[in-house]
């Protein structure tokens, strides 16, 4: 594939020590070499680093810079490569990223040497949505996700389930053009109702194992709920080590939700302070409640907070009710006060005097199975996309099974079980029909 050569700046815009611009594209380094002064780059081998200048049209000097050659296919677009290395700052920067704008490259678009890198069959798409997710990740455990799926680890999990599925379709196939083949296995319903069940059920566990990664990479909603007054914007200044929310002892001070992030052990907490749900009259407290219940519905984690100090209230029994199908901690505040409260908590705080917070983070990582991550928790599907296609190739094997179960022909299987294959194939970005067709013949000897 044949792309245009095209420049742009690879570093942050601004006062820095250094920026770095990309050229990529055939020709790059002869149209480089027009306009450095040093070494001839025409003859320069590539993975190597040449100081010189930039040259303005009127040979004045422009810059003094480094330039990196790569030649293709060794380079991160496999195409010919050249990064230079030029003093920070954004007028500078920008000088000389004009100079070589001037010799007829193209500025790129955003994402366009990922693009490339992963049109000319360099990276997969998973691996291209790792470039992004390494740049964004908030916590250790994020970075570790996005390593494993830049180096291919996360994609060999997809191409497994995928080499799987097409054993399946290329017997059916044997058997339905190439019936005269008395070796070929009979791929009868006996056979494949329990291979594609041994498929579902290994999808399921890379879904199950997913979600965990998932939380990793995006981080865990919290929602921080309870009645008014009961401590949830200490227990969020608490956390922050600031004060973030006004902490008051007059019931319903918070009256919208407070968003804010903190990072618990290599995971980061999307945190949301809630308005305290009660019976308001207020107009404007009512909309905060609304917000409240809807925050609960969309939380990954609910912190339930109750007041140790008093007896149970018929709100906190509603918020008990509301939250019971929902991944929660129940937390009994004001642990530094005589208890009142007879109900059984899962971990007893002093928000306040910030009492208890470490046995908190415990309970939160251990709700969730974050508590004893290893190597293998880092290499699960963490993109929505890549989860909602494997949902899809799931829904396709179903259809498998049902029609096992309506004993339909053999051969209309192949359909649902290809579909499958090629929402599998979509997730990596690497499949077509023609593909389809070419791993089909590779794996069985079918001419003559």
């Amino acid at each position: 594939m044949k792309f245009d050569t095209i420049a742009a700046i690879a570093t942050p815009l601004g006062t820095a020590g250094l920026s770095v611009i990309r050229v990529s594209g055939e020709g790059s380094i002869e149209a480089l070499n027009k306009i450095f002064k040093g070494k001839n780059l025409t003859k320069a081998k590539g993975n190597t680093i040449h100081y010189g200048h930039i040259l303005a049209t009127d040979m004045t000097v422009v810059d003094e810079v480094m330039v990196s050659v790569f030649r293709a296919p060794k380079s991160f677009t496999k195409e010919d490569t050249v990064e230079v290395t030029t003093h920070g700052g954004i007028l500078i920067t920008q000088k000389v990223l004009e100079r070589i704008l001037d010799t007829g490259i193209r500025l790129a678009e955003p994402g366009e040497f990922s693009k490339r890198a992963y049109l000319n069959g360099r990276i997969d798409l998973i691996q291209a949505e790792a470039i992004m997710d390494l740049i964004h990740a908030t916590n250790e455990n994020a970075l570790k996700v996005a390593h494993r799926a830049l180096s291919k680890e996360t994609s060999k999990l997809i191409e497994n389930l995928k080499n799987k599925v097409l054993t399946l379709i290329a017997k059916i196939e044997v058997n339905i053009d190439y019936p005269e083949y008395d070796d070929a296995e009979i791929m009868s319903k006996e056979i494949i109702y329990p291979a594609t069940l041994d498929l579902l059920q290994e999808i399921d566990d890379v879904l199950k194992h997913s979600r965990k990664t998932q939380l990793i990479r995006e981080g865990i909603k919290t929602v921080i709920v309870g009645r008014p007054n009961v401590g949830k914007s200490s227990l969020l200044n608490a956390l922050l080590d600031e004060d973030r929310a006004i902490v008051s002892d007059i019931a319903g001070t918070t009256r919208d939700t407070i968003d804010a992030y903190v990072n618990l052990a290599g995971v980061t907490l999307h945190l949301i302070d809630t308005a305290g749900i009660r019976n308001a009259t207020d107009t404007i407290e009512k909309i905060g409640v609304e917000r409240s219940l809807k925050a609960i519905n969309e939380a990954d984690l609910v912190l339930l907070i109750l007041d140790l100090s008093s007896k149970l209230t018929d709100e906190d029994k509603i918020l008990l009710e509301q939250t019971k199908d929902k991944n929660r901690i129940i937390i009994g505040n004001k642990k530094d006060l005589k208890r009142a409260l007879e109900i059984e908590t899962v971990v007893e705080i002093s928000s306040l005097q910030k009492d208890g917070l470490h046995d908190l983070e415990k309970a939160i990582l251990k709700t969730l199975e974050l508590d004893n991550l290893n190597d293998k928790d880092f290499n699960y599907l963490s993109n929505i996309r890549h989860i909602q296609k494997l949902k899809e190739a799931k829904a396709s094997l179903e259809s498998v099974i049902d029609s096992i179960k309506l004993d339909m022909p053999v051969d209309m299987y192949a359909i649902d079980l290809t579909k499958s294959w090629n929402l599998l194939g979509e997730i990596l970005g690497n499949h077509s029909y023609g593909d389809l067709l070419t791993e089909l013949f590779s794996k069985f000897c079918l001419g003559k």
